[in-house]
């Protein structure tokens, strides 16, 4: 594992991913008024309807989203993307990489390792085609087989490997908080990116993280570090009886996210972004109660 990294390299690496999120349009600064403004975002799996990409994207803007985050590696051409993008007018802000859980970055064979960084590299190269800004990677995986330093070792020196890419490209990762035992504290999340440097920062999950802790604790925290969004709903009366993965089994804005204190912290990083639905998705009528409710909790 790296060294700590001291206040001044801490502070002077927060600027930095300031500096590129203010340019890229993630994020600006706070300006004093009283809303959250996030642009309305879904994955492509949570559109159950329409044949062809292009029809998929129709219904998204039917229900008003803004945007589709596809899969990559993925089944979809460049072409199919750019035909869906300019029928609809909607845009693809980034990516989300397949096989980080198959192939995660911090298994213990170097062959699997090497496969999952070469998804990577092709989910970059995808996104960049597609018109996106980030790739969405989970980097690592804590089990009984791999301990907490190798992951976050092994996983840190493959990432390092692809930065390159990342600059060539201008696509930057994002890390997302999973339930992978990995980076349980907004602390060390934060250190785990600034020693990656200014290409690598957050999706940040705000359902994901309801179960051990506050998402607003780690909005602070990461701040500027956070470049897209992830919504769910997580309540944790329904985990304690009914058992832990029924969580997640309520409608955004019927748990317990605590979404007034989710959106004065996005207000006091300044955060203007995308935010990605990823709930149970369905038809039109589905889609559009989804982006119903993520305005009544993020654009009120």
């Amino acid at each position: 594992m790296s060294e700590p990294v001291s206040r001044r390299e801490f502070i002077e690496t927060a600027a930095a991913v300031a500096a590129a999120s203010a340019l890229t349009g993630t994020s600006s600064a706070w300006k004093g008024a009283h809303t959250v403004r996030v642009r309305k975002a879904l994955k492509i799996g949570m559109i159950a309807e329409g044949g062809s990409l292009t029809e998929k994207f129709e219904i998204a803007a039917k229900a008003g989203f803004e945007g589709v985050e596809l899969d990559s590696p993925g089944p979809y051409a460049v072409d199919q993307v750019e035909q869906a993008k300019q029928a609809t007018g909607l845009q693809v802000p980034g990516v989300v990489d397949s096989v980080h859980w198959n192939k995660p970055l911090s298994h213990p064979d170097p062959s699997v390792r090497k496969e999952g960084r070469e998804a990577l590299e092709r989910a970059i190269r995808d996104c960049k085609a597609f018109g996106g800004t980030t790739v969405l990677l989970v980097p690592a995986v804590v089990n009984k087989e791999v301990s907490y330093a190798d992951a976050y070792a092994r996983s840190q020196e493959e990432i390092r490997k692809v930065l390159p890419l990342c600059e060539q490209t201008g696509i930057r990762i994002a890390i997302e908080n999973v339930w992978n035992n990995f980076l349980l504290s907004p602390l060390e999340a934060a250190r785990y990116t600034d020693e990656l440097g200014p290409m690598v920062g957050w999706h940040f999950d705000i359902g994901n993280i309801v179960n051990y802790g506050w998402p607003e604790h780690w909005i602070r925290t990461l701040g500027a570090r956070i470049w897209k969004l992830d919504v769910k709903e997580f309540s944790r009366k329904r985990r304690n009886d009914e058992g832990l993965w029924k969580g997640f089994g309520v409608e955004i804005g019927e748990g317990d996210c605590g979404w007034a204190e989710v959106r004065a912290a996005l207000d006091e990083i300044g955060y203007r972004g995308w935010a990605a639905a990823e709930v149970g998705g369905g038809d039109l009528a589905r889609l559009s109660d989804i982006a119903r409710r993520m305005d009544a909790v993020l654009n009120s």
